[in-house]
């Protein structure tokens, strides 16, 4: 079976399972409504076949108001919180225009005449649930299917740098993305291997490769080529019905997003522009403050145990307090709890090896997992950082990336924030600045309430499921006043091994 058929196989399920859903929300909703006096108690109970042209009308217009938001597109990975969203939204459309038609159809039938209001709100409840559990059941079915094999693209990536590497470790770690990796094609660098998958030729065999492999798509990572150079390996690309992706350099971002504005006439390109600003500060602060408020309280049973257990184990302050750069590119104290002894860099600054005795055996299992981070929600409390925000780098480092990473200096128009855009999405560690700068530009011109509680949940996913918070880490960390380039706690290492089984 050709992955397209069995795409399509999807789509018609998945939009036969809508239907079945929201059918089972309306007779769930009627038996509760006659079940239950609420409002008040039903004066007239009609069987539920009396409400079949309602039933009709609540499905067509919640499966229509699916389709209008692009729900039958089956992307490779959807987030959780966006799939919640879309879903609420859809169905809470579809309701209303079912009723907002009913009204009018039905009006001068004394059996509609008399329906249950309640029923509507059941019913926008329980279709927003089922079709919640019906498309999860769905989307794990698809994904076991495509960890055995079935509906994969075949998949070619040209470039071997940096980019190159990191998307080769995502689809390998990711079988649920549905890829079949059959190989890279690689510039002038004389490698017949990159990440244990094989060099199959140079960007001008491609026509030659994407015939020989029965290849569906190609994927071009290279930003660190000139456009002249994307432009011909796409051109080598015209052969068959492929799809070609493009990782894009720093230009392309900053010129993705950008809006026409006008000067007396003359068109101008606007590339800067931010969703963070005026008003809507005061909702972010307001969240932040809840949400430390809400975090200290919740977690001070468990911060005053780390605290004490620091104290018993090794003399010495119980917080590692470091200076980071912040809002408008100015200093401030970051918190965590420490996890060396004192006297770790008494020899000077060095790198936290595999069974480091520097290291304290209770900072080993923190920083393990994450929970050596908590500390910062007073910085948050206080008003130094944010919940979600670019992470703060060092003074030091602040000055070197000014310098030689475009608009890097615009992540400081944002507080430091706990976790970020680019850490939920993989960028951790010792990975491209560029490309981390290049997300957290994008959350400062894409900013919302629901954005930031996106991130917030997919934190605590990650830190509970553990299978991409070390995404681009190694057993090897830095010590805490010695941080790489990137500021975070991770090694700074080229390239990162493959993950282990």
């Amino acid at each position: 079976m050709t992955t397209q058929k069995l795409r399509n196989i999807y789509s018609i399920s998945l939009f036969l399972l809508d239907i079945l859903m929201v059918t089972a929300a309306f007779v769930l909703a009627y038996q509760l409504r006659v079940s239950y006096a609420w409002p008040d108690t039903l004066t007239h109970v009609y069987p539920l076949a009396s409400y079949a042209g309602l039933l009709l009308l609540e499905v067509s217009a919640v499966v229509i108001a699916l389709f209008l938001y692009k729900q039958y597109y089956i992307p490779r990975a959807i987030s959780r919180v966006d799939q919640v969203y879309s879903m609420v939204t859809a169905v809470t459309v579809g309701t209303l225009i079912a009723v907002a038609i009913s009204t009018f159809i039905f009006k001068g039938n004394v059996i509609i005449s008399d329906y249950p209001r309640a029923m509507i709100v059941y019913t926008w409840f329980l279709a927003i649930v089922l079709l919640l559990i019906g498309r999860l059941a769905h989307q794990m079915v698809r994904s076991k299917l495509r960890e055995y094999g079935l509906g994969r693209d075949r998949l070619l990536i040209v470039g071997s740098g940096e980019m190159a590497q990191i998307i080769i470790q995502r689809i390998q770690w990711s079988p649920y993305l549905g890829y079949e990796l059959v190989g890279v094609v690689n510039g002038s660098e004389p490698i017949t291997q990159i990440q244990g998958i094989p060099v199959l030729g140079r960007p001008e065999d491609l026509p030659i490769l994407i015939d020989q492999y029965d290849i569906d798509e190609v994927i071009i990572a290279m930003p660190e080529k000139g456009h002249r150079e994307t432009v011909h390996v796409l051109s080598y690309c015209e052969r068959g019905r492929i799809s070609v992706k493009i990782f894009p350099d720093v230009f392309q971002f900053m010129t993705s997003e950008a809006s026409i504005d006008a000067l007396g006439g003359l068109p101008l390109l606007s590339v800067r522009d931010y969703a963070l600003r005026g008003y809507m500060l005061i909702f972010k602060r307001m969240m932040d403050l809840l949400g430390a408020i809400a975090g200290l309280i919740f977690f001070s049973p468990l911060m005053l145990m780390i605290a004490i257990a620091i104290k018993l184990e090794s003399p010495g302050p119980v917080f590692f307090v470091q200076e980071r750069m912040g809002l408008d590119g100015k200093p401030f104290r970051m918190l965590k709890f420490r996890s060396m002894r004192s006297d770790a860099e008494k020899h000077g600054p060095g790198w936290t090896l595999n069974n480091d005795p520097r290291q304290t055996r209770l900072g080993r299992f923190l920083r393990q997992v994450d929970v050596d981070e908590l500390p910062q929600l007073i910085n948050v409390f206080i008003g130094e950082m944010s919940l979600v925000g670019p992470r703060p780098e060092q003074a030091h480092y602040v000055e070197h990336f000014r310098r030689t990473v475009p608009r890097y200096m615009e992540r400081h128009q944002e507080k430091g924030g706990m976790t970020g855009w680019a850490q939920v999405n993989g960028l951790r560690g010792d990975t491209s600045i560029e490309e981390r700068t290049k997300y957290d530009l994008w959350y400062s011109a894409n900013w919302s309430i629901l954005l930031d509680i996106k991130i917030l949940l997919r934190t605590v996913w990650q830190i509970l499921e553990r299978k991409n918070t070390h995404q681009y880490t190694t057993p090897v960390r830095p010590s805490e006043t010695l941080i790489p380039p990137n500021g975070e706690k991770e090694p700074a290492t080229a390239v990162p091994s493959p993950k282990p089984k």
